[in-house]
């Protein structure tokens, strides 16, 4: 017999988490099928096993069975309903962003059934072996997790070293301002150290030899790599320097520096010591970096003199150096600017030199101690800052402390990726955003992962890249963003193929929604329709997951980041803040707290408790908008400011953007919202097309008549603008504040796009505006 699991009720198969802890209902349901059988009826629902042993699902909702297209010559409706007919599901979609072999879609007369009813199902070996295996297992987990938090956290943190354990109180909270000021707290009264868990405790065990960091240069064939023993003595190096030179416990230390090896390296340098470390993604301008500057006043500036990425090289020194001279000018000014010489992209001859401050980080560093003595810190003590992009107004520093995020980064990476000891990890993202610092240097080293830090560009030399180092290091955890994956799509299949990827076994996605598409294309191209995507939904202030899939747990939805992770209770609310239940859309939002938020932003407490808690009072407000489907499936719909009104209909700017890509000559979308005379709003997308196809009038109506078809003629968009790229950070953020000034042509209120991956792509744009 092989069996399998599935929520089932006569409402839904796959209830939302709220029903688990519901008394009368049954979380779960075992289903057994004999060897010899293809088809099982699952209440409402069809559910096969093709003759690869393959569990495939049928959205269909009436009583009726159909084969998997490919088991037998020719698809056939072999019981049931004479309304049922085999259609392949996105069929027009080219280079493997169509229908995915584990899927059948489903038409009851003339409609096509939605993306909600597509199930891609774990491989059952797969699930045999994860870490949580089945629905069963994370419902019982997650049960936990609410309704008994302080005990949940505190079996999983005893797995960590703790200079004195935290009180029984475990945990205190008030989310309601209404009550007085916000504040949370975990592990109260506990003493610990981020980097002695990340880099003793692993060696402790044994792990000393372990690779720890596997670091790709910009040019293919350079590298270097650490063990955890070697990681940690220039880890020691670097904290002896700083406490040399006057950093103590509770300073702050900017650290404005590429992705070298040397970069996690400062970041557990400052945790070692207590000091509070804040990156500044070196894409930042020069004025993005003194704002910051001015706001936490480090004592030390880390950076290095220069970077390559791609084909560009950058000064970065002369970025520090003129944000320092800002500061000087407003009232402060940094003693030491350590720098990294970084041979391979400038010489020290070439850089600027400001002898009482400037010194070189080969010089000095070297010299100190292999061992440092840790510096015991109180599990609420900060951790670091991490600012936000400030695109308008004063920058937000985002506040994480010590323990709590400790836990929950290395907890979320464990269970998100299904973490082995044998797996390597590689997490595209930059340490100068959230992503690099709990899934490429805390949640992974805390694990005794081996990770891989990458300089360069994910499309340098060719778009081929990402896979030749897969390949290279052969990587089992692959965890980008839903722009780069569109990015490759957009190149081809080719570029992918050509490399084995055999050792990939999770992928992962960050950032922004992901459309289903792209998500096809993902799991069936690069994944070979084998490797589980955890699609994860969570933000800077939020630490780590919140809303996540766990491979081999449950079936997934393409686009969905389908159940809360453990301790997180999500909830939709609607405007008036009062919870909506089953199938829904509307405001998400955390009911209690979870160990890895964020406690303040630095110096603006009332800020943050009118950002993110005034709003719906008694809960953490996203600031996203979600949907949730008849089965308790999560859609991030994107965030609420990028609604638009259109006639007094709401409709999200993701909504749109994931029908335009739907269609198979469009690459990649952006919608904004413009000013309207007549509807109020008016929707104007801007579009990249699919590598060598032309711009032209048939297109664009084409394009329209997609979103028309899949939305409703009230989303058709009022202008098309071709876009050859989208303004993008090199972490492949969009930059909707440019797509906006553009469409409004307020072209002399840009702002700042130094932190684009190519500044040439505004330029474009505005010369295409009126084609």
């Amino acid at each position: 017999m092989d069996h399998f699991y599935l929520y089932g009720s006569v409402i839904s198969p796959f209830p939302s988490p709220s029903t688990y802890l519901a008394p009368k209902r049954k979380p779960y349901q075992l289903f057994s099928v004999a060897a010899s059988s293809s088809i099982v009826l699952l209440r409402s629902y069809c559910c096969c096993r093709d003759r690869g042993l393959r569990w495939v699902f049928s959205g269909g909702r009436r009583m009726g069975m159909t084969k998997v297209a490919g088991s037998t010559p020719s698809a056939r409706s072999i019981a049931g309903s004479d309304h049922l007919r085999h259609v392949d599901s996105m069929t027009r979609v080219p280079s493997g962003a169509g229908k995915i072999s584990y899927l059948n879609a489903v038409v009851l007369g003339e409609a096509l059934a939605s993306e909600e009813n597509d199930l891609v199902f774990p491989n059952p070996e797969f699930s045999a072996q994860a870490l949580v295996s089945s629905p069963e297992q994370y419902a019982e987990m997650y049960k936990k997790s609410i309704e008994d938090p302080a005990g949940f956290w505190s079996e999983i943190a005893t797995q960590f070293y703790w200079k004195r354990k935290w009180d029984p109180e475990v945990f205190s909270e008030n989310l309601d301002v209404r009550k007085g000021n916000v504040k949370i707290e975990w592990f109260i009264g506990g003493v610990t150290n981020v980097c002695y868990n990340a880099l003793d405790r692993n060696i402790d065990v044994g792990n000393g030899d372990k690779v720890a960091i596997l670091w790709e240069g910009n040019e293919p064939g350079q590298d270097g790599k650490l063990t955890y023993r070697e990681l940690l003595e220039k880890v020691c190096q670097l904290s002896n320097y700083l406490k040399d030179v006057g950093v103590r416990k509770g300073d702050t230390v900017v650290i404005y520096l590429p992705m070298l090896m040397e970069l996690p390296i400062a970041m557990l340098a400052c945790a070692r010591i207590g000091a509070v470390h804040s990156v500044v993604f070196a894409g930042f301008s020069s004025e993005s970096l003194s704002q910051r500057i001015m706001d936490c006043k480090p004592k030390v500036v880390i950076t290095c003199n220069g970077v390559r990425r791609g084909s560009k090289a950058l000064a970065l020194k002369d970025i520090v150096d003129s944000a320092l001279v800002e500061c000087t000018k407003n009232g402060f000014s940094v003693g030491l600017c350590l720098t990294y010489e970084n041979q391979s992209a400038m010489s020290r001859e070439a850089t600027k030199w400001q002898d009482d401050r400037d010194v070189w980080w080969q010089d000095v560093v070297p010299k100190f101690p292999t061992k440092c003595e840790v510096e015991w810190v109180e599990s609420e003590d900060p951790l670091f800052l991490l600012y936000t992009s400030g695109s308008t107004g004063k920058p937000k520093g985002v506040l994480h402390t010590t323990a709590g995020y400790m836990v929950y980064t290395a907890t979320t990476f464990k269970y998100a990726f299904d973490y082995k000891p044998s797996d390597i990890y590689w997490c595209t993202a930059d340490c100068g955003w959230i992503t690099g610092h709990s899934y490429v240097t805390y949640g992974p080293l805390l694990n005794g992962a081996t990770i891989i830090v990458f300089e360069g560009a994910p499309n340098y030399p060719n778009p081929g890249r990402c896979w030749d180092i897969v390949d290279k290091y052969k990587v089992s955890l692959f965890y980008t963003a839903p722009t780069l994956v569109r990015s490759l799509m957009r190149d081809g299949d080719e570029y992918v193929t050509r490399y084995s990827r055999k050792s990939l076994r999770v992928l992962g996605s960050v950032g922004e929604p992901i459309n289903p598409s792209a998500w096809r294309w993902f799991f069936n191209v690069v994944g070979d329709a084998r490797c589980p995507i955890s699609d994860t939904w969570w933000q800077t202030e939020t630490g780590g997951f919140m809303i996540t899939p766990l491979p081999g747990a449950w079936p997934q939805k393409p686009g969905s980041a389908t159940f809360p992770f453990f301790g997180v209770q999500a909830v939709i609310v609607d405007e008036k803040g009062i919870e909506i239940e089953g199938e829904c859309s509307g405001y998400l939002c955390i009911k209690k707290s979870w160990p890895g938020a964020f406690r303040t932003l630095y110096g603006d407490h009332e800020r943050y408790e009118t950002t993110y808690f005034k709003p719906f009072l008694g809960y953490y407000f996203s600031g996203d908008g979600c949907s949730r489907d008849k089965d308790g499936y999560h859609w991030l719909t994107g965030r609420v400011d990028d609604v638009i009104n259109v006639s007094g209909h709401r409709i999200g700017t993701a909504e749109i953007e994931s029908a335009l890509v739907s269609h198979p000559q469009c690459a990649e979308a952006a919608v904004v919202g413009v000013e309207h005379e007549v509807k109020g709003q008016g929707i104007y997308a801007f579009v990249t097309l699919v590598d060598g196809v032309p711009y032209s009038e048939e297109l664009r109506k084409s394009l329209i008549l997609m979103v028309r078809n899949q939305i409703g003629a009230f989303a058709a968009p009022d202008k098309i603008h071709w876009a050859p790229g989208l303004p993008k950070t090199r972490s492949g953020k969009i930059m909707r504040r440019i797509l906006r000034k553009i469409a409004s042509r307020q072209l002399n209120e840009l702002g700042d796009t130094s932190t684009l991956a190519d500044p040439t792509v505004v330029d474009q744009l505005i010369a295409l505006a009126d084609t």
